[in-house]
């Protein structure tokens, strides 16, 4: 890829996509937040809370449905509607949104594209919360222009000591699906240590396939949830899929370690891998 290439790939997610864009009127929340990224990323840790941390706290059913709210502005509107201070200000436990990892990467993403800072939510597998496993895990990416480089931010756990450096995570600390799937695919890993936390049943190539998917998805700035299925991601769970779908998460994986930004754009409207447009919003 050309300098010139580059930079307009990297441009490209310094604007908000579908779900990542915030309503005209919450400009002002994020107006006196850091103006550095990881700063960005630090203040979302207080805004959202695990689902266990929620239950144990007490909090009732009815807000475990946040965890299902795609779209960055709806939870924003739902986390001023518990509480309307500004972002900076950080909430109790009680008034933080319902989520998962995905929902403090993708948070993390959206405002740091409203402050015009090129950023990507990224769907994979942390190596670094149990020897010898892949945990199911998002991070936030933020373009470093003076380094010219990627920086990837584990913005949950930003200061919660799982490896030396959460803001800026060295090589191998956190797998993308597709760079997961090229490990497994080489031999260099097994893929059955790599899956979601909490579950026997949850490990295996179709997760490492699963998630190359949705960072697939991720790259084309729809940042789905982490339990959202589309193309043949279910057959591949229930282990219905062959070798032809493997040849198709090499390609997935392959076009999104190179991030072109036109082989991307092909490959994510083959019919097994784009996002149904029921599932954006």
């Amino acid at each position: 890829m050309t300098d010139d290439a580059l930079d307009h790939s990297i441009a490209h997610y310094s604007i908000p996509g579908p779900l990542t864009r915030l309503a005209a009127d919450q400009s002002r929340f994020i107006r006196e937040l850091p103006d550095d990224p990881v700063g960005m990323c630090a203040a979302v840790q207080l805004l959202v809370i695990q689902p266990a941390d929620a239950t144990e706290l007490g909090l009732p059913e009815t807000r475990f449905a946040e965890k299902d709210i795609r779209p960055v502005n709806e939870l924003v509107a739902r986390l001023t509607a518990l509480d309307p201070s500004p972002l900076h200000y950080g909430r109790p436990p009680e008034r933080r949104v319902v989520g998962t990892c995905r929902h403090f990467a993708t948070i993390a993403c959206a405002i740091l594209r409203a402050r015009g800072i090129p950023a990507r939510a990224r769907c994979g597998f942390g190596t670094c919360f149990q020897a010898g496993r892949g945990l199911d895990h998002w991070i936030t990416e933020y373009w470093n222009t003076g380094e010219r480089r990627w920086v990837r931010v584990d913005t949950e756990h930003l200061g919660h000591g799982y490896t030396e450096r959460p803001e800026d995570l060295a090589p191998g600390e956190f797998l993308t699906g597709g760079e997961a799937w090229i490990q497994y695919r080489e031999g260099l890993i097994d893929p059955h240590m790599y899956g979601v936390a909490g579950t026997d049943h949850a490990w295996g190539p179709a997760e490492i396939s699963g998630n190359a998917v949705r960072d697939l998805a991720a790259l084309r700035k729809l940042e789905m949830l982490p339990w959202d299925e589309w193309g043949r991601m279910t057959e591949a769970y229930e282990g219905r899929t062959g070798p032809d779908y493997d040849q198709l998460i090499d390609t997935v994986a392959e076009a999104s370690r190179s991030e072109d930004p036109a082989a991307l754009a092909e490959l994510f409207a083959h019919e097994h891998l784009t996002v149904p447009n029921h599932m954006i919003g």
